[in-house]
């Protein structure tokens, strides 16, 4: 299969197609326009036969995405959704509807995915809403692979996708075409143990997987058992990897009552997962009794002292397809370093031995480490973690999509200051009703209609514009957005007001490049979206306000772009 470089452009496009499909991966575009993504597209028309798509090292925005998912409509073959790492530089609320977009072209073509890799792309849970309908549907009654590392998904995006791929199943399995899972890769996104419970129990059912990869990600003794049981139902795995697990004797126990149920496994990565001598005993014994045809093996870092690696190298000898033993950067001494690499050499396996990095034996003294992070510790942490992820579930690697930087536009003003810290100093009377009711620390409908003003949208646009100029004007007419509609239940007339100032807004944001600080701000201040901000709460009438923007929508108020981004995150909630 050809690798494709994209260098001429148009002149290039038969070079970019092949009878597999179409790779435009690494070339750092930016895709926002159809100008942008015009010969992608056409790229994509002109395959006969579109098995893949790889889009991996670009930067997808919304109108290019739904440009692409147009195109993937022609395409029921496609089965191969290669999109790592291509919302770099994006803001949360532009990943949902890319997705969805491209979910839609997916879904229309009636294609039958094998491959959905959508890792290195910060999703969290708000991602996880653009991609929950795709993975539903029977475009992945088909999957056999599903890669998701490094997304940020936390507990919330992986209740989310375990609910999503429990329904794919149950779905599938009435379609006569049982979902078939093999690979399911998720590392370094946080999922710590409710996560893992999750996921564990669509696992149980599926009984497909032959790799489970989930290194990092916060998990100990009670998700590892969760995942243990999920594991023994799945006697067809291959490739284990929880490295960077808090596992420890406790989860070490249940794992290996799932290893000896398993009989196929080829690799065994359980590196820095602090198993400390008990646990490693307990997997050296499994191992010496199984898995014949193992072939890596990864017990770095976890505390193993010499008695216990002399063990784990005994357990290789009759491991025939053995091509790596890792057990760097643990307690063997001088002595037991030698000891260990002697029993592999005697096996004739000492070229697979690496034992680098030593830490030295450790101390009598440290009996009682091994439930200290387990029991005490190390579940006190994970719940502090926990606290302090639940409010930038969002993130992963790529954390830079989360807002606009490069904006003068205060994102604390906008996002935090609810308690009229935000005032409006303007050169009519602090009498005038209409500063009254904007710096009324709750406006109330009966601050709103002391304003006797025949005109009242000419009122607040004049109060407004008298108060501030440049990004403060902004600032003040989102705000005063925000409080009439928090009343508009109450009043029809506040609530088209509301309505107006958000043309206003919008219009006056798209010349001043503000449009995704703007969105980014009612989101967030609505409740819809994640605020960075560990202490912000959302201090207004939520109902109120969110049905302002409904009819803010549906009365075209509202950029037709915007309209879209914002009508997902509304139904999301329904």
């Amino acid at each position: 299969m050809t690798a494709f470089n994209l260098t001429g452009v148009s002149d290039a496009i038969k070079d970019l197609i092949d009878e597999d499909g179409v790779n435009f991966a690494g070339l750092a575009a930016k895709w926002e326009s159809a100008n942008d993504v015009k010969d992608l597209i056409k790229a994509i028309n002109e395959c006969k036969k579109l098995n893949f798509l790889n889009l991996e090292g670009n930067t997808l925005g919304c109108e290019a995405a739904k440009l692409i998912g147009e195109a993937l409509k022609k395409h029921p073959e496609f089965k191969r959704a290669l999109w790592k790492d291509m919302f770099t530089g994006r803001m949360k609320t532009e990943i949902p509807p890319a997705l969805i977009d491209l979910s839609n072209g997916v879904m229309h073509a009636n294609a039958q995915l094998t491959v959905l890799d959508l890792s290195d792309n910060a999703l969290g849970p708000n991602g996880m809403t653009g991609l929950e309908e795709l993975i539903k549907s029977p475009s992945c009654y088909s999957l056999k692979e599903l890669r998701l590392m490094n997304c940020g998904l936390g507990i919330t995006g992986a209740k989310m996708l375990a609910k999503a791929l429990t329904h794919c199943y149950k779905k599938s399995v009435i379609n006569g075409t049982p979902l078939q899972l093999r690979v399911f890769a998720a590392g370094r996104n946080r999922l710590e143990n409710e996560g893992a419970k999750a996921l564990s129990a669509i696992f149980k059912e599926i009984q497909t997987l032959e790799e489970i990869t989930i290194p990092q990600n916060g998990i100990y003794h009670p998700g590892m058992s969760a995942l243990s049981e999920a594991l023994k139902m799945n006697t067809k795995m291959q490739v284990i990897n929880f490295n960077d697990n808090t596992i420890t004797a406790k989860g070490a126990e249940p794992l290996a009552e799932a290893l000896y149920a398993i009989e196929t496994l080829r690799e065994i990565n359980l590196g820095d997962c602090l198993l400390k001598d008990e646990g490693g005993q307990i997997l050296s014994d499994v191992i010496a009794d199984c898995h014949p045809n193992l072939e890596y093996l990864n017990l770095s870092g976890n505390e193993i002292g010499p008695d216990v690696g002399c063990a784990i190298a005994n357990a290789m000898g009759h491991k025939e397809s053995l091509y790596q033993l890792i057990l760097d950067c643990n307690q063997f001494g001088e002595d037991g370093v030698e000891t260990i690499s002697e029993i592999m050499e005697g096996f004739g396996k000492l070229d697979a031995l690496s034992i680098e990095d030593d830490e030295g034996e450790a101390e009598e003294d440290d009996e009682d480490d091994e439930e200290y992070r387990d029991d005490e510790q190390g579940e006190e942490e994970e719940e502090e973690d926990h606290e302090a992820y639940s409010d930038n579930e969002s993130g992963g690697e790529n954390d830079c999509i989360i807002t606009n930087t490069s904006s003068n536009f205060s994102q604390n003003n906008f996002e935090t200051s609810l308690d009229n810290s935000v005032l409006l100093n303007t050169s009519s009377s602090n009498d005038d009703p209409v500063v009254t009711f904007y710096n009324s620390n709750v406006p109330t409908i009966e601050k709103f209609n002391e304003i006797k003003d025949e005109d009242k949208l000419k009122s607040f646009k004049n109060v407004l514009s008298n108060a501030s100029v440049g990004d403060d004007y902004l600032t003040h007419l989102v705000f005063a957005i925000l409080k009439l509609s928090s009343i508009g239940e109450e009043s029809e007339e506040a609530k088209t007001i509301a309505q107006e100032l958000y043309k206003e807004a919008f219009e006056y944001g798209k010349n001043k490049d503000r449009i995704k600080s703007i969105r980014n701000f009612f989101l967030i201040q609505l409740g819809l979206l994640k605020s960075e901000e560990k202490e912000f709460s959302p201090k207004y009438n939520m109902k109120s306000c969110r049905s302002a923007l409904a009819n803010a929508i549906k009365e075209n108020s509202l950029p037709d772009d915007e309209k879209s981004i914002f009508e997902h995150f509304l139904n999301a909630t329904k």
